[in-house]
């Protein structure tokens, strides 16, 4: 399905302009650019929780560390999560059995399920103050025919030694007729524990480097060198790709191994007494529910709404779904913010952490949480540590970046690669012939400039910004999202500002811009 283009505006009772809950309600401290060559021990490319996480980790090993951030640290996927700190990640694990077998499946629990303990000990040792709170996660079917996908986990569940429940209703008001739960999992608020790690790690001596993009590496032995756009060098024995989609390592194909999803939120005034807990819905669309103490605000994050970037109805009309859904169940609310995240998907639903597929022996990626990123990038961290420094670890194997399985892995890389194809070709041929004079002001469109497609926005004072809508990552069409202001791209999830600036890869390259005509 292709994005509509609609510049519908939000309702009234949406923010205009998209903010994230965990952005303005935290300090988050500021960098400079590098502006010099450095040599360090590790050059960690990232400033999210993976990165973050690593770059400490790795210091109080004793490693120099230099952690490198294209724009702001925190402002990418885990600026915009609902933060669940938990090893119940969906219906996962039945899945995971029947495609991967029991001895995987357990794995991929044992591995969040100590990332969870090690953001628990983290929290506690450091004293942090983020809203740290134990709660049971629950995974509920509103529909009936969902029903039997709870029982089936639930029986995975047994089979793999996990500590829960099976319910028949939920504490919420969402018409729940089954539910599994996981016990003793937690929430917390992410980017007010991170800027706790970044202290500690700048402390121990590691230094943190914004608006600083890698855009190669120079791959040695014993020693490479990341490459920024600016031209300066970053050697180092070891190189850490955890910039969400990863910058090196082309040969191992990873746009054409993974799929791109936004998914949506909205911070809602929280003017009930809520009975604990966070929930996630079995049906479709998706319902995503926890609360959040912290600062003397009382908020409901409610989530959900995932479709592939670049593709499906005008995005505000996903916004206007979650209010619908969190009015009916919690009643009239005033809401405060509003987010979209994006997230990577494996071929398999497992990430991939570790030596790329093609890759010299000292460099490492990590990617394709599938929206589970709070345990995964802690365990990830926990993982890319040990490989740097030598330690054996058993969850080597299962996250290897250079694994395939037959099933699932062809048929899904078949089924992704057709929608490729067929966007590809689609976005050369369907658009809209509208004219640049037609977009309003803050409103974005598809037009035709000399006979071409080019995109349009206008900004709230006047100033129109015309593009090649061509992406400069493999020439798909991008599409206007409406509620974030962005270019997306429906093939491989790569995404620009308005003024054409990449903000996700794959893409490294900004759309190019084109000279209004003249009448």
């Amino acid at each position: 399905m292709r994005m509509d283009t609609s510049t519908d505006q939000p309702s009234a009772s949406l923010p205009r302009y998209p903010q994230s809950y965990w952005l303005v309600s935290a300090d988050i401290p500021a960098f400079g650019k590098l502006t010099a060559d450095l040599s360090v021990d590790v050059a960690i490319v990232g400033g999210g929780i993976t990165g973050i996480t690593l770059a400490y980790l790795l210091a109080k090993e004793g490693k120099r560390v230099a952690l490198l951030e294209a724009g702001k640290i925190l402002t990418g996927t885990t600026g915009h999560t609902t933060a669940k700190v938990t090893a119940q990640h969906g219906l996962i694990y039945d899945e995971l059995i029947q495609t991967l077998g029991e001895e995987k499946a357990r794995l991929y629990y044992d591995a969040n399920r100590e990332a969870l303990q090690f953001v628990r000990e983290t929290v506690s040792g450091l004293g942090i103050a983020c809203d740290w709170t134990e709660e049971d996660a629950y995974v509920y079917a509103a529909e009936e025919k969902n029903v039997k996908k709870i029982d089936r986990e639930w029986k995975a569940y047994g089979k793999l030694g996990i500590p829960g429940r099976r319910e028949d209703r939920i504490p919420l008001p969402a018409g729940a007729r089954a539910a599994v739960v996981m016990d003793g999992q937690a929430r917390f608020h992410p980017t007010a524990y991170l800027a706790r790690l970044v202290s500690a790690f700048t402390a121990s001596g590691g230094l943190v480097f914004e608006e600083t993009t890698g855009r190669t590496v120079e791959h040695g032995s014993p020693f490479s060198k990341v490459v920024t756009e600016d031209g300066y060098r970053v050697t180092c024995r070891d190189v850490v790709s955890c910039s969400h989609f990863p910058f090196y390592g082309a040969g191992g194909f990873y746009f054409a191994r993974m799929y791109v999803e936004r998914s949506y939120a909205l911070g809602i005034s929280r003017t009930k007494e809520y009975p604990g807990g966070m929930y996630l819905s079995a049906d479709d669309p998706v319902r995503s529910i926890r609360s959040v103490s912290y600062n003397g605000e009382d908020l409901l994050i409610i989530g959900g709404e995932r479709h592939k970037t670049g593709q499906g109805i005008c995005t505000f009309k996903h916004y206007e779904a979650l209010e619908a859904f969190a009015r009916e169940t919690f009643g009239p609310a005033e809401i405060r913010y509003r987010w979209s995240a994006q997230d990577y998907t494996t071929l398999d639903k497992i990430p991939y952490v570790g030596r790329p597929v093609k890759g010299e022996r000292n460099a490492y990626i990590a990617t394709g949480y599938r929206k589970w990123g709070m345990t995964n990038s802690a365990a990830a961290a926990l993982l890319l540590k040990d490989l740097i420094l030598g330690v054996r670890n058993r969850y080597e194997k299962l996250y290897a970046p250079s694994r395939f399985h037959a099933d699932p892995d062809v048929k899904t890389f078949l089924s992704l690669n057709a929608d490729v194809a067929k966007h590809l070709a689609g976005g050369k041929l369907e658009w809209n012939r509208k004219e640049p004079e037609e977009v309003g002001p803050d409103e974005g469109a598809v037009v035709e400039v000399r006979g071409r497609r080019a995109g349009a926005y206008r900004e709230p004072d006047g100033t129109l910004h015309l593009l090649d809508t061509t992406c400069t990552h493999m020439g798909c069409e991008v599409e206007w999202n409406a509620g974030e202001r962005t270019w997306d791209c429906p093939c491989h999830g790569s995404r620009f500002s308005f003024r054409g600036e990449v903000l996700d890869g794959p893409a490294k390259k900004p759309l190019k811009a084109i000279t209004a005509p003249t009448s």
